[in-house]
């Protein structure tokens, strides 16, 4: 948008953003530093099971054909939200097309895609959140799409009962090459340096040992962890159209829906600009940022949206399905006009809270387990009713595994106090977003990535 004034940018890939228009002109010089190729891991015993092991001639056809069977699941990022994910994307619908060529709108096939990511079954925001995820989840999971140099990372460390078996295929993959962008010219010399620096034979040794990242010179040759196939570079789609249609199916036709439980603090200390700022948050996502991250971020067709409210006890509970999800459609204005006429008053009893949002998520995901089940919580207090943490803790633990396969990404906000969060966002696998220096809009926008 502009406000920006950093002297450098340091993406994992540029791609999109020299696209959007306006952006080119800001990059006044760039060069890429290290690469890494997203690629498919697959766990050992999948593997060998499916004769993936050491196969060079694997397609994204073959990984459909078992996912659709419902023999193969695995975890990738929100392609909206995280690049490895959006390059994964990238090169599925590049291979589905079969051309060769940059995707184009005419390319892009559903049908195929839609087997593919039936095996999706864990999403996230980030790349390393997606890691660690899946390292708590790799007993119901059979593979990760992520950075290669992720992957290697896992199999370096001491999480995972099974080492992870590198997947390339054979149509092409799309790889980030962490360029270091100058945005100030200010500082071309200094930029000029650093650039130097981080390209000599020895730094960029050093980063392939540290980072399991490939060298971006011919000087040094990639060692002995990476695998020596030949890797096919997909072409990427040159106009931002595609990009973004292709970012839309996958959200509202190809992948899995999702069901999220927003349990919203309702409490007397809501009142006024906090309770404003959460009514602002649903009217953004039913529409009302037209920011290209806001678009992304908006409720999704197929969507389920559960809304507990809550102040001393629950007061609501009340679910919509999002059949149409253009700006202004009856669905969108339904959710938007429940939010709207919450009024604050009362106490906090957020465990209570929590407990049925639970409940009622556990019995949704055993009815429908094809969808991406999750639970938001925003409160801006500390509990002062009903259940205590421990309590809660007590049930979640004693709660079938159903229950406990869904995680809870809480708010701080106002008075919160972050460690009972955090420690509620451990407890489920989730994570905590901090409203106390971001607006509630703009945390609830990320926390989209991860639904």
């Amino acid at each position: 948008a502009g406000g920006d004034s950093h002297t450098l940018a340091w993406f994992s890939s540029n791609r999109y953003l020299t696209l959007l228009p306006g952006a080119s002109a800001k990059i006044l010089a760039q060069q890429r530093i290290m690469l890494s190729p997203v690629v498919l891991g697959v766990k050992k015993s999948t593997a060998r099971k499916f004769g993936w092991e050491g196969n060079t001639n694997l397609t994204w056809k073959d990984i459909a054909d078992r996912a659709a069977a419902g023999q193969f699941n695995f975890a990738m990022t929100d392609p909206s939200a995280s690049n490895s994910g959006f390059s994964a994307l990238v090169g599925v619908a590049s291979a589905f097309a079969g051309t060769g060529n940059a995707l184009t709108l005419a390319d892009i096939k559903t049908a195929p895609m839609t087997a593919l990511f039936a095996g999706q079954k864990l999403t996230a925001g980030s790349s390393g959140f997606l890691a660690d995820s899946y390292v708590k989840d790799q007993d119901t999971l059979d593979g990760i799409v992520n950075y290669e140099s992720v992957l290697l990372g896992l199999n370096a460390g001491n999480t995972l009962r099974q080492p992870l078996e590198m997947i390339y295929p054979k149509e092409g993959i799309v790889t980030a090459d962490y360029p270091l962008m100058l945005l100030n010219t200010g500082a071309r010399s200094d930029y000029d340096k650093l650039v130097a620096y981080l390209r000599k034979p020895d730094v960029q040794s050093r980063i392939m040992k540290d980072t399991h990242r490939r060298p971006a010179i011919t000087d040094v040759q990639p060692d002995s962890q990476f695998s020596t196939q030949v890797l096919v570079e997909v072409p990427f789609p040159s106009s931002l159209d595609v990009v973004n249609q292709l970012i839309s199916i996958y959200l509202n036709q190809v992948r899995l829906p999702s069901h999220t439980y927003f349990v919203l603090d309702i409490s007397g200390s809501m009142d006024g600009s906090r309770l404003d700022g959460v009514k602002k948050t649903f009217a953004n996502l039913t529409g009302a940022d037209q920011t290209v991250t806001g678009q992304f971020a908006r409720f999704r067709a197929r969507e389920e949206i559960t809304i507990v409210t809550f102040n001393g006890s629950v007061q609501g509970v009340r679910t919509f399905t999002v059949n149409d999800p253009t700006p202004g459609s009856a669905d969108l204005r339904q959710v938007l006009a429940f939010v709207d006429n919450l009024q604050a008053s009362d106490g906090t009893a957020i465990y209570d809270a929590l407990i049925r949002a639970y409940t009622l998520a556990g019995q949704a995901k055993a009815a429908d387990p094809n969808r991406f089940y999750s639970v938001v919580l925003m409160t801006d207090g500390e509990n002062n009713a009903g259940n205590s943490a421990d309590q809660f803790q007590s049930w979640y633990r004693g709660a079938n595994p159903t229950v406990r396969s869904i995680k809870t990404f809480a708010v701080i906000f106002g008075e919160a106090s972050p460690a009972a969060l955090n420690a509620v966002a451990s407890l489920t696998g989730g994570r905590t977003f901090d409203a106390r220096t971001a607006s509630l809009p703009v945390v609830f926008k990320e926390i989209r990535g991860y639904q």
